[in-house]
């Protein structure tokens, strides 16, 4: 009888470990990973699968390289300065051979960075020859190409991202006004020539500014054609260039003004589930979200919010939502998915699909929503 006690005893105890254990591994499932531990993550998996359009200088990868710029300058977690100090050794400092063209100059918001965290690390002249080049040399584009979209220098919308930051940087850097002011010329030219002022968002390209005739483009909703990730280009853009340029230059109010007008828009277009559809204006076009868009977005307002831009109780919500979407569509191992792939129109994604540029709008993100309280 008392050799069943005690066997029983060790039964019970065994069990009770068991339970304890059991409970421990559920509260362990239960704490949420955190936002930092989630982009190291996908940084991880995505220098282990590099990837590129053209080049390693190039936009895919200078904006994936800037959003893991602003995770560093977030969490000043190493590993987001070793992986920035390796590519830009890697790619020898250099940008895209194309001097007249925004994309290739992307890359160099990440140089610009790398510069500030220690002297004589960096090699800042291809960049300083480029950047001469494209503001200053001449090219057709300038002068607008006769029945062509070139209209201006950035006759896309994408190209808003790519070089106007960085100009801001520079001109920081330089300390010469001049950059910017040429900036600020360009930027305006691409304006005037894509944003549409009634619905408050940019056309891609000319092929997408309504005319007022047949030839117009528009959705089967007959709703014209806003793309997610071009706008999102642009929106993130301009959190970066106001993040660079001076409280009291003179023409700051236009980007600020700017910035408030496309934010109340995005804001009032996020689906129900946190993400924007890559037609924004016809979400049944392709119903489901997409992350490079959305990333941009989701950085955009929250980069609103922590600098007093925008109006805390109003868009946290939207930034929540939407940072909790974007979670959601990063795969056990790291990966981004829900990318659209390369292009300039609306297309659809999928749980697989994945860019670079998409793991960087989720780093830019991430970085922003660190900063939330």
């Amino acid at each position: 009888m008392k050799k069943l006690s005690i066997l029983s005893m060790l039964i019970l105890l065994f069990l009770w470990m068991q339970s304890c254990a059991n409970e421990e591994k559920k509260e362990t499932e239960k704490t949420p990973e955190s936002t930092e531990a989630s982009m190291v993550r996908a940084m991880e998996w995505q220098e282990a699968h590099p990837i590129y359009a053209l080049a390693p200088t190039d936009w895919t990868n200078g904006a994936y390289y800037t959003g893991v710029t602003r995770a560093y300058q977030a969490t000043k977690n190493p590993i987001f300065l070793a992986a920035l100090k390796t590519m830009g050794y890697r790619n020898q400092w250099k940008t895209g051979s194309r001097f007249y063209h925004a994309d290739d100059i992307a890359i160099a918001y990440s140089y610009l960075y790398i510069n500030s965290t220690r002297d004589n690390l960096v090699d800042l002249k291809p960049t300083d020859s480029f950047i001469q080049d494209h503001l200053f040399k001449p090219y057709p584009w300038r002068e607008g190409v006769e029945k062509g979209d070139e209209q201006t220098l950035w006759w896309w919308c994408d190209a808003l991202f790519m070089a106007p930051p960085v100009l801001a940087v520079y001109a920081d850097l330089k300390k010469d006004k001049t950059y910017l002011d040429e900036m600020n010329k360009y930027y305006k030219q691409t304006y005037d020539l894509l944003y549409d002022k009634e619905e408050h968002l940019f056309a891609r390209d000319l092929r997408f500014v309504w005319k007022g005739d047949s030839t117009d483009l528009k959705e089967e909703n007959g709703k014209k054609i806003f793309w997610s990730r071009g706008n999102g280009w642009v929106l993130g853009g301009l959190a970066l260039i106001l993040d660079a340029m001076p409280q009291d230059y003179e023409n700051r109010p236009f980007y600020l003004n700017l910035f408030k007008e496309m934010a109340v828009k995005i804001k009032d277009i996020q689906h129900e589930d946190g993400l924007w559809r890559t037609s924004l204006l016809s979400p049944e076009s392709y119903n489901h979200g997409e992350v490079s868009g959305s990333g941009f977005y989701t950085f955009a307002l929250a980069y609103g919010i922590n600098t007093g831009i925008l109006d805390k109780t109003e868009y946290t919500p939207v930034v929540k939502k939407a940072w909790e979407a974007l979670k959601g569509c990063q795969h056990e191992n790291g990966m981004i998915g829900w990318v659209q792939n390369i292009g300039a129109s609306p297309e659809p994604a999928n749980f697989d699909s994945w860019q670079n540029y998409g793991t960087g709008a989720y780093l830019l993100a991430g970085s922003e929503i660190l900063k939330m309280k």
